[in-house]
């Protein structure tokens, strides 16, 4: 084991986390992430699952996801997920487009003509990142504004995470860290125990590792007062 996951190790998690199985290629990345923060025992406790009453049981749940928010939206119906996900009151975290699906809709729409509907949990829309001239899609190291909502527990302001992303929720009521890259956008959102990240938290080193350890100590009683998400800010923007 490293000397970060020993580290992160030292507070044990509770009960079952389950990352969302929808089909996605970053579904192996992220269990792998979140294995190296675990004991062995721990491990045990890990699911990647579409099994219904496994997600709804479980005491947080991962919600991956890359590609197009029509074709990830497709794979949820498919499996009857959309209204259990919108149902669920234990910490959920949705990564990259996994954020982005719990938004009320995005113009990545693939062949479709109209904008994706996705889970409308939180209020706000996706569309295309205004990079102002800078390459898209915004790809690589990138600086984050974090407020401290509790999935950014140790991590500094300044902080590098990594980004792989064209579309972007804007600076909203429910932003809780921000980037820029061009304009300045959501780098992360959430809403009662819905929590998303633009970016990848298993491939940004010790802030993502320090932010997946963080969400893996949240249980169904972190957010049951209904503790909403810190509110926006000017030091995000």
């Amino acid at each position: 084991m490293s000397q970060l996951a020993a580290k992160a190790n030292q507070t044990a998690i509770v009960g079952n986390t389950v990352i969302i199985d929808t089909g996605c290629a970053n579904l192996s990345s992220v269990r792998y992430a979140v294995e190296r923060l675990m004991t062995e025992l721990e491990r045990e406790s890990l699911f990647v699952s579409d099994d219904i009453d496994l997600i709804k049981n479980a005491e947080r749940v991962i919600l991956p996801g890359v590609g197009t928010a029509a074709a990830a939206m497709n794979a949820l119906k498919s499996k009857g997920l959309v209204d259990v996900i919108k149902s669920l009151q234990q910490p959920v975290l949705g990564v990259c487009l996994g954020m982005q699906m719990l938004t009320r809709s995005s113009k990545e729409r693939g062949a479709q003509s109209q904008d994706c509907p996705c889970l409308d949990i939180i209020a706000t829309e996706i569309e295309q990142l205004d990079s102002k001239g800078l390459p898209l899609p915004h790809m690589g190291w990138n600086q984050i504004t974090p407020s401290d909502h509790p999935i950014f527990d140790g991590v500094s302001a300044g902080s590098y995470v990594y980004f792989v992303h064209s579309y972007r929720a804007p600076i909203s009521e429910y932003t809780i860290a921000s980037a820029q890259h061009g304009e300045t956008f959501s780098a992360a959102i959430a809403k009662d125990n819905f929590i998303g990240l633009q970016f990848h938290p298993e491939k940004s080193s010790q802030a993502g590792a320090r932010m997946l350890k963080n969400f893996l100590n949240m249980t169904k009683e972190t957010f049951a007062n209904n503790a909403a998400n810190t509110p926006l800010t000017e030091d995000l923007l």
